[in-house]
């Protein structure tokens, strides 16, 4: 049953966005789920992520630079969650994240980035779907994630995805000038 529900629910993303944005997605891209061995792929997806959008993020460019190998590789462990990349062929133009610490009671959408001109084809939502998905495989009822103030793409992507603000606020960690407010998604 699990298997057709999530054939169900790829059937219905691809066609929602093949009606919204034509054949982008049906055009060669696919989200694939990452593991540790991939570090080396998530590190430049997410470097370049955020080299383009800082303003949406509460890491920095500079700080995840330094990062080594095995911190690279813990970001990816199954036990920290889900990463996925979004390619076109061998390209990578998008990335997600689902977070879940320990203790950790709902999964938290991270690291959501399009590359600027995979934007408006659908790829961000086929990258939000992976992770319901694997939310929902794995147990969780709850997506929650936040969205810097100014950031409408970003909001627009996910209350077109379901989710709805919780009118919790909060400063941006690595600009606390700007605000972010939480959104979340019940499964």
């Amino acid at each position: 049953m699990a298997s057709n529900s999530l054939e169900w629910t790829r059937i219905y993303v691809e066609s929602f966005v093949t009606r919204k944005y034509g054949s982008a997605m049906t055009g060669g891209v696919r989200v694939r789920r990452l593991e540790p061995d991939d570090w080396k792929l998530w590190r430049d997806v997410r470097l370049a992520a955020l080299a383009d959008a800082p303003y949406a993020y509460g890491s920095t460019l500079a700080y995840e630079q330094q990062f080594d190998e095995a911190t690279w590789r813990s970001r990816l462990a199954p036990s920290s969650g889900m990463t996925a990349v979004a390619l076109r062929g061998d390209e990578t133009i998008g990335a997600i994240a689902g977070w879940t610490p320990d203790g950790a009671e709902a999964v938290f959408l991270v690291a959501a980035w399009v590359s600027r001109d995979a934007r408006g084809q659908g790829v961000g939502d086929a990258l939000v779907t992976e992770v319901l998905n694997w939310s929902r495989e794995h147990g969780y009822d709850t997506v929650e994630l936040r969205v810097a103030d100014g950031n409408e793409p970003a909001r627009r992507l996910f209350l077109r995805n379901g989710f709805v603000p919780t009118g919790r606020r909060e400063p941006l960690e690595s600009d606390p000038t700007v605000g972010t407010e939480y959104f979340v998604h019940d499964l």
